[in-house]
């Protein structure tokens, strides 16, 4: 009997999927700012592959909307105009909205006491100033709870926004002077334990735009 020789995929991700992992969460997590150029030599080299896996990479999240590529073919991540901003925070509001209201049903005390604990968690990056921690926890936050509504597609569709939005919420961290956890994260949390669907849909709402408005003010 022959035994099958293991394909890449099967035992680790390829050298171009490592990359545009590895590239896309630093994007999501806000670790580049907006506007920043970037070179497939430099991609290469901070992950130890050559172009090709690299250029990959890059074309994957071109077309997701978390780099720009000028007529030119300079890379950046993107600057987003005020428009742009009101445009993911509207998508933001329909899409985790309704993510939320799906998971209520399935929200067992384990989970909520999960959330409150993360939510502990932001408190103390707050304090550390440490703004990718603070973008990480967030999402930490909001990707457990919407976990329980059972809509991959749509939890897909989220995460797609906040790649696109990961640089210029990092801008946002820097004009904010919060000193402890959002204060719609403990109404959710609340809403959760009451099973109040409307107020778990408003305090959701609230927080995913709140924050934003300062950048289009």
């Amino acid at each position: 009997m022959i035994t099958p020789v293991p394909r890449p995929s099967d035992s680790q991700p390829s050298a171009h999927e490592r990359v545009f992992r590895g590239l896309r969460t630093r994007i999501m997590l806000g670790q580049i700012p907006p506007g920043e150029s970037l070179t497939l030599r430099g991609i290469g080299r901070d992950f130890g592959v050559s172009m090709t896996p690299a250029r990959e990479a890059v074309q994957r999240l071109v077309a997701e909307g978390a780099l720009s590529m000028s007529s030119s073919g300079r890379v950046s991540t993107p600057e987003l105009s005020n428009e742009r901003i009101e445009e993911l925070a509207a998508l933001r509001a329909l899409i985790e909205v309704e993510l939320a209201s799906r998971a209520l049903p399935r929200a067992h005390m384990a989970l909520i006491d999960r959330l409150q604990t993360i939510n502990g968690t932001i408190s103390d990056v707050i304090r550390d100033r440490d703004a990718v921690g603070y973008i990480r926890t967030n999402l930490e936050f909001h990707r457990t709870l919407y976990l329980r509504a059972q809509a991959p597609a749509m939890l897909a569709m989220a995460e797609t926004v906040w790649l696109q939005l990961g640089p210029t919420m990092r801008k946002l961290y820097g004009r904010l002077r919060r000193t402890e956890a959002p204060q719609y994260h403990r109404l959710i949390i609340a809403a959760l334990r009451a099973g109040d669907e409307p107020g778990l849909r408003l305090a959701v709402r609230s927080d995913v735009t709140q924050g934003l408005r300062l950048l289009v003010g």
